[in-house]
């Protein structure tokens, strides 16, 4: 009849673990159906490219492959990953009873005017008490109200949110060494315009010596030259400076001690995707890190209300032990007589905590509702960063398009003051006021296109893209 109570208890505490006292909050609707001024006829995204489909140039690969393979912040975020999968495998433990073995053995001698003493003498004829004791012993909590359970759902939560952790800065890496790079061949192509201005400037303040020794202008025209031609000089350190800069910030990117970058492109030969599709904002959903980690966050958070709250209800322990006990080290594993057994159960109803405890189930549910708000917030900023990246790559296009026709215009001009101040039908005001709003256009027009190169970046990393 005991027997079958014990195993009745099991049962029951069995049935019981499927019980849940938590009811789980689903993420909020709120991704709109388009992008901002955009017209998606189906659901493809750059997004969805592989990384090395998207960006094909080799230097930029190797130099990515070495950031992901040196990047320090690479390195943690892998780390991060290894501790949570410790902690991952240790909460599905949680299933599992305590089990430990205890072997002991001990001596004692009462008193010999004590009643223990008397009876021990009278019986046994010695002075002192052995106990000689192996054995195993079992303690398990029965997961009635899914304790445990949401322990280890928010153990795999967290899990993977070390995880889309990693995906977040391996996308950020991959853009911004991308850019950096893409900022080094804007400074070359502006270091070239530079130096290309300056010999320029030094032929037309040649000529206007040669015209001054002749007495066809005055001592001005050569000091509006010669200030001309400081302007582009003052240029090369400051973009040799800026060049230095970026390969040290690109070499600490990758990982490595600043160093010379080597480049195998320029900045006109680079080509910009004219197809750029976004697809639908809700692909952002399972593509972002960011919003994949908010989504794992509202998990954790829903695990931890339902553990606030199983606290509050009582705990079924099950106990049990068995092994060999004597009171003779002789005997101690005669079989089967000194086999013994024992097995409990209990419930534990919290009392004197339970306003502690409905507190920690209010801050639970608090955190939750914050959690929420952050997932929220995560899917407005995605939408928001994919929007602004839309507009730029539109509309850089149409500046690019337009300062390009102004270098070219500023080119031709620049080439026919030149020639006209040469046959004296223009004058040394014209040939400077070219060649500066020439060298101006120029460097204008490499900066628009390293723009365009980063605003395809961009928009490839806020859609999701670079950590496939």
């Amino acid at each position: 009849m005991k027997r079958f109570n014990i195993i009745a208890i099991l049962l029951l505490a069995l049935i019981w673990s499927g019980c849940s006292v938590s009811k789980d909050v689903s993420l909020p609707n709120v991704v709109p159906g388009l992008f901002r001024n955009t017209i998606q006829k189906d659901s493809s995204t750059v997004g969805d490219l592989p990384l090395k489909s998207f960006i094909n140039d080799l230097t930029v690969q190797h130099l990515i492959d070495t950031a992901l393979a040196k990047n320090y912040d690479m390195q943690i975020a892998l780390k991060n990953i290894d501790a949570a999968e410790v902690l991952f495998k240790q909460s599905k433990l949680g299933y599992l009873p305590e089990l430990k073995l205890q072997v002991a053995a001990s001596s004692s001698r009462p008193s010999d005017n004590s009643l223990n003493g008397l009876s021990l003498n009278q019986f046994t004829g010695s002075t002192h008490i052995e106990d000689y004791s192996a054995n195993l012993g079992l303690v398990w909590e029965a997961d009635i109200w899914g304790k445990i359970r949401n322990q280890k759902a928010g153990a795999l939560a967290s899990f993977l949110q070390t995880e889309e952790a990693r995906k977040a800065v391996q996308t950020r890496l991959v853009a911004n060494v991308a850019q950096g790079y893409y900022n080094l061949l804007m400074l070359d192509a502006q270091l070239e315009i530079a130096q290309k201005n300056l010999k320029l400037s030094d032929s037309t303040l040649r000529i206007i010596n040669l015209q001054f020794d002749a007495g066809q202008v005055t001592s001005l025209a050569i000091q509006q030259a010669e200030a001309q031609q400081l302007i582009a000089a003052q240029l090369i350190p400051r973009l040799e400076q800026n060049v230095t800069l970026q390969e040290n910030a690109l070499s600490v990117l990758i990982g490595t001690l600043p160093q010379s970058i080597t480049r195998t492109s320029r900045l006109d030969k680079m080509l910009i995707p004219q197809e750029l599709n976004a697809g639908f904002p809700s692909a952002l959903l399972s593509r972002r890190p960011d919003i994949k980690s908010a989504e794992l966050a509202l998990n954790v958070a829903n695990a931890k209300v339902g553990v606030a709250k199983a606290s509050l209800y009582p705990s079924l322990v099950i106990t049990a032990s068995g092994g060999v006990n004597s009171f003779k080290a002789s005997n101690w594993f005669s079989m089967p007589a000194s086999l013994f057994g024992l097995v409990s159960g209990g419930v534990t109803q919290p009392i004197f905590q339970r306003g502690q405890l409905k507190s920690n189930l209010e801050l639970a549910k608090i955190d939750r509702e914050k959690t929420v708000i952050q997932f929220r917030q995560s899917v407005l900023n995605a939408v928001g960063e994919v929007s602004d990246e839309l507009t730029k790559v539109e509309k850089l296009k149409s500046q690019y398009s337009i300062a390009e026709k102004r270098a070219r215009t500023l080119q031709q001009a620049s080439k026919n003051a030149s020639l006209l101040f040469k046959s004296g039908m223009a004058n040394y005001l014209e040939v400077i006021t070219a060649q500066g709003n020439l060298l101006q256009s120029e460097l204008e027009l490499a900066s628009i296109k390293t723009e365009q190169l980063n605003a395809v970046v961009g928009l490839y990393r806020s859609l999701g893209g670079g950590w496939n």
